[in-house]
């Protein structure tokens, strides 16, 4: 019942995440595009002299918006103002819950590969913490930096300090979970840009105006800037999000390189958008994504690792005792793996017809991707790898 329960808390905390990110994400992308099409009013135009420095006209849901961007602020505070943080605060409270939930409660399962690094669960857990919080504190550092004056370079050194903390966390965890943290350590960027940034430098321009004085540029400048970081952030994030459907890439043996791949491919698709509701049709930007999405798609091709000559007949029953022995934990009805509720994926192989009906996909995940037995904690070999290999290359027979 208590890893029912963990299941279900899970489930609702994916369902909250996800929920939430649409929320922060959508808004990212709005305002974003908002600002890109704003168009200056006229010199002389009663806008102008209010300080409004860009405009649109928009028709959605039958409705007509006319919304305004002011150079600075305006002559007078309104009284209702509507403050976007909480869709990001959400999306990163359900988000750390669902990994505290699905990975660091199962460390030794979710998190630790012998084949990868021999960790106890504190010593992941550890590293996971530190990646999040180093992250923020490095690249916090930069934007302060004179390096911060030239969004190029400071934009450039943030991504290849990423890639690099994507092959060290690649050097301490599972692909799975490397991804993930990869992914946190981001989203972790990404909310404390609004919480010790953006919000704090819009609650000194209300209080500045509240005051009866004049508001400081400078906060604008600095939220505007961790804005559009925020935005080119999302793509990456979003792709780390689904990609545990995926074995291929973070089951790559070098899946680092997989993730720095994809994630240059969204940076890239997502300057192509920003730069296309500019008005200018940068498709060069749309040629590199697909490059590179190519070169993922190539790289991670199914690629047979050699295996062993099988001895003796392979039989259906031989291979029911290897799942037996290596699966069966995981891959039944109740199983008996601590922590988890049900079978992943829903595949059950305790039965023969269980087995044969999933015989592609034991192939793909057993020998092809090598990510069955998750960290292969129940050391299948690979003479046993082999067998199942030899097994479907027969036609995967049930008798």
């Amino acid at each position: 019942m208590d890893a029912h329960l963990v299941d279900f808390l899970s489930l609702l905390l994916r369902w909250l995440h996800v929920i939430a990110g649409i929320a922060w994400i959508g808004s990212s992308f709005y305002f974003i595009w908002l600002d890109n099409s704003l168009e200056p009013p006229a010199k002389d135009s009663e806008n102008a002299k209010k300080g409004v420095s860009g405009e649109l006209w928009a028709v959605h849901g039958g409705g007509f918006y006319n919304p305004q961007k002011y150079a600075v602020a305006p002559a007078s505070l309104p009284e209702k103002l509507h403050w976007f943080k909480w869709e990001a605060y959400t999306t990163w409270l359900s988000g750390t819950a669902l990994l505290i939930v699905a990975y660091w409660m199962r460390a030794q399962s979710m998190m630790i590969d012998p084949a990868v690094a021999n960790l106890g669960p504190w010593q992941a857990v550890g590293i996971g913490v530190a990646s999040m919080a180093g992250s923020w504190v490095v690249y916090d550092a930069l934007c302060r930096s004179p390096l911060g004056r030239s969004d190029t370079l400071l934009g450039a050194i943030v991504f290849g300090l990423l890639a690099l903390l994507s092959w060290g966390l690649h050097q301490a965890f599972g692909g799975r979970a490397a991804f993930i943290h990869v992914g946190t350590a981001i989203g972790t960027i990404m909310v404390a840009n609004v919480f010790f940034v953006i919000i704090p430098g819009q609650k000194k321009m209300v209080d500045a105006m509240r005051a009866g004085g004049l508001p400081d540029p400078v906060h604008g400048q600095r939220g505007k800037q961790r804005s559009v970081h925020n935005n080119y952030f999302t793509l990456p994030v979003l792709f780390i999000m689904i990609s545990n459907h995926y074995a291929s890439t973070y089951g790559h043996r070098h899946a680092w390189a997989i993730l720095v791949l994809m994630s240059a491919a969204g940076v890239s698709i997502r300057h192509f958008f920003n730069r296309r509701h500019k008005g200018v049709l940068a498709w060069q930007h749309l040629a590199v994504a697909a490059f590179l999405l190519g070169l993922v798609a190539w790289s991670t091709a199914p690629r047979i690792v050699p295996l062993p000559a099988v001895e003796g007949p392979v039989t259906f029953e031989r291979v029911r005792g290897i799942m037996g022995e290596r699966c069966i934990n995981c891959h039944a009805p109740v199983p008996t793996f601590p922590g988890l509720a049900q079978p992943p994926g829903g595949v059950l192989l305790h039965t023969p017809d269980g087995v044969h009906k999933n015989a592609q996909r034991i192939y793909q995940q057993v020998v092809v991707s090598r990510m069955m037995p998750l960290g292969n904690v129940t050391q299948m070999t690979e003479q046993e790898r082999a067998v199942i290999a030899a097994w479907l290359a027969a036609g995967a027979k049930p008798n």
